[in-house]
């Protein structure tokens, strides 16, 4: 294998971020995790003259549900490739009248209804607790929340995203029911996503795109059809932010520490580590 490509800014995404005609150089990257095989090759190139490299989250065939993402496999795949910051750009539900289809939200907490799926690097020999009472990089969601507002793109910063375990759709009852608890939109991926970021040091800026009302809105219910042209308008809008916004993600800062949080996270004693784990999570937990 030779020297593999290397970009500080990751975004994980669907197929119309890494195929952007604004993407120049790409390359594809095969990466082999000791946790099996990521979504999908990693799209590498330079974006506003900035190296990205783009993972597909359910594969460049749209072909793995939300709960077989292997998620510790996209993180470290992710890290062995460099990247400091991850942008997760994904399709939601809104549970709030003024949160409309095409508008793009910044979530600041989230709440995880999932069942079963791996949202962690430890065990099995290694025991770890980071932090997550502010989940996501602040810093990075309020830039990106101005650079998309100065873009036209109407944007909500602020909120929570609930995450449920799909694959079907809300029932009208958990609509209403997740409404009355105040939560601000409803997806299926960003919590796994951001524990394992926090635990790898990534920093880490879920962006939601707002596809339908979910079902609680009488006569706005899912639509596929709808959500297909909300979903396009999205990704059209995401490509413009990503090409305005890319350049200032590394400069931005963070408030948050979201790097140094696994520092004093791992509570088992280094001369107790089983080797062959170590050796696997070496590059999370340095």
């Amino acid at each position: 294998m030779g020297k593999r490509p290397l970009a500080h800014i990751a975004v994980i995404g669907g197929s119309g971020l890494y195929e952007m005609r604004e993407l120049r150089n790409i390359k594809e990257v095969k990466v082999r995790t000791p946790f099996g095989d990521p979504s999908d090759s990693v799209i590498t190139g330079n974006l506003s003259g900035v190296p990205v490299a783009f993972l597909p989250r359910h594969g460049r065939k749209h072909n793995l549900l939300p709960g077989e993402i292997n998620q510790r496999a996209n993180m470290w795949a992710l890290k062995s490739l460099g990247v400091k910051t991850i942008i997760s750009a994904s399709a939601v539900g809104s549970l709030r009248q003024e949160l409309a289809p095409t508008h793009f939200v910044f979530p600041e907490q989230f709440v995880d209804e999932t069942k079963g799926r791996t949202s962690t690097f430890f065990g099995g020999g290694i025991v770890g607790h980071v932090p997550m009472a502010e989940p996501f990089c602040k810093t990075l969601s309020v830039m990106m929340h101005k650079e998309a507002k100065k873009l036209g793109i109407k944007s909500h910063l602020g909120g929570t995203y609930a995450c449920m375990e799909g694959p079907g759709f809300s029932t009208k009852a958990e609509s209403r029911y997740h409404r009355q608890l105040g939560y601000s939109v409803i997806g299926m991926t960003v919590p796994t996503e951001a524990k394992l970021a926090r635990e790898a040091g990534f920093h880490y800026v879920p962006i939601s795109l707002v596809t339908d009302y979910d079902c609680w809105k009488e006569g706005e219910e899912v639509d596929q059809e709808k959500v297909v042209t909300n979903l396009k308008k999205n990704i059209e809008n995401i490509r413009r932010l990503l090409v305005k916004a890319i350049p200032g993600v590394l400069e931005a800062g963070c408030s948050t520490n979201c790097s140094e949080f696994i520092k004093t996270s791992v509570f088992t004693r280094r001369e107790n580590f089983p080797k062959k784990l170590y050796k696997a999570l070496k590059p999370i937990i340095g």
